[in-house]
């Protein structure tokens, strides 16, 4: 800083919007017009200002179930009842894909939800099918499936509920304590090993988790979901995910062996990715809560991702590549050794679908 300047004129960080991880709502790569607010409202009368609430939108799909040909992720099918999420973290790789729909990565994404109030009579469907090979299901391979609306919609409840029916294999993943309010099911899919659980946490600090992730579960509520659904026997991991290089990185350790303790069995890890705008949503995060790391931080994304903040080649862009990502790597493998927790996928077995009804019609 100069040392004629005084510190009084410098310029101060955005307010944070309350609630939200995304402090804009950057341009829609496929839109050639876009609306920018004046960034001053204070002579705009409270009533008048953009009041970022969320508003839910039903989505009439007609397919439930999505392919996946990655190399990087562990399964082939995804199941997503919500398109869009409001835990609104700042991070998300998935605030693109609301670009298809015509809005933002940002605040859009976040405030805009697509609810499909057909998901559990479209999976019967598909289940039903002569042509169904039993296989298994990732919930949610995008947006997460605990999210706040669930607690209204009920989806991810009732699509667990057609698994039960039909003991379909169903993997899942979230950030959101809500998951334990499902542990009945869970329990019961568990004991024809058709089910797994994935509790991403990417921060003990609950201060830092509020700022990053503003609508999902605290920490310790995740470790407690985690903790409620293995003492019901429902095979449970912990996704360190993601780790920000110069933000949370140095948490690691500390993550698995809590979440060890808890009565995880699995680990695993992603770093950061910012694909297309989420570049913007992060940047802008970064100048609102953490402007004094920015530099480290992206210093650090950039020497993992070869000078870039994105790579999208198979193999690189959920690991990263360089002395930097080969000591997160083994880092991990340390502390996953140290907290009593395995690599390896938790599998699942189709051995015991069943159609239900069939046994009765195969007699005629």
């Amino acid at each position: 800083m100069p040392a004629d300047r005084p510190m009084h004129d410098l310029p101060l960080p955005p307010a944070p919007i309350r609630g939200r991880g995304a402090q804009v709502n950057p341009p829609n790569r496929f839109e050639r017009l876009h609306v920018a607010l004046d960034p001053d409202t204070t002579d705009v009368p409270p009533e008048e200002r953009s009041d970022p609430r969320t508003t839910f939108y039903f989505d009439n799909t007609q397919t439930i179930l999505s392919k996946n040909d990655s190399p990087d992720v562990p399964f082939s099918l995804g199941l997503n009842a919500y398109r869009g999420c409001e835990h609104g973290c700042a991070y998300c790789f998935a605030r693109p894909y609301h670009e298809y729909l015509g809005w933002s990565s940002g605040l859009d994404f976040e405030t805009k939800i697509l609810v499909k109030l057909r998901a559990p009579e479209l999976l019967r469907r598909e289940l039903s099918s002569p042509r169904w090979q039993p296989q298994n299901i990732t919930m949610s391979g995008a947006t997460d499936c605990y999210q706040p609306a669930e607690r209204h919609f009920k989806l991810t409840r009732g699509v667990l509920e057609v698994c039960r029916e039909f003991r379909q294999p169903i993997s899942i993943i979230t950030k959101n304590a809500l998951v334990a309010r499902d542990v009945d099911l869970l329990a019961e899919l568990a004991r024809y090993q058709c089910t797994a659980v994935y509790v991403s946490v990417t921060s003990l600090d609950s201060e830092l988790a509020g700022k990053l992730e503003p609508r999902a579960s605290r920490p310790a509520a995740r470790l407690e979901a985690i903790r409620t659904l293995s003492a019901a026997g429902v095979p449970v991991g912990v996704m360190v995910a993601p780790i920000i290089p110069g933000l949370n990185d140095h948490e690691m350790p500390a993550i698995l062996e809590a979440a060890a303790a808890a009565g995880a069995r699995r680990a695993g890890y992603v770093i950061m990715r910012l694909p297309h705008a989420v570049k913007d949503v992060f940047l802008a995060w970064l100048d609102t809560h953490e402007p004094g790391k920015k530099a480290r931080i992206l210093s650090r994304v950039r020497e993992i991702r070869g000078g870039k903040l994105n790579v999208s080649e198979w193999g690189a862009r959920l690991r990263g590549e360089g002395l930097f990502a080969e000591q997160i790597g083994d880092l991990f493998t340390v502390a996953t050794r140290r907290a009593g927790l395995t690599e390896q996928h938790i599998a699942l077995s189709p051995a015991h679908f069943r159609r239900p009804g069939g046994e009765q019609l195969s007699l005629f």
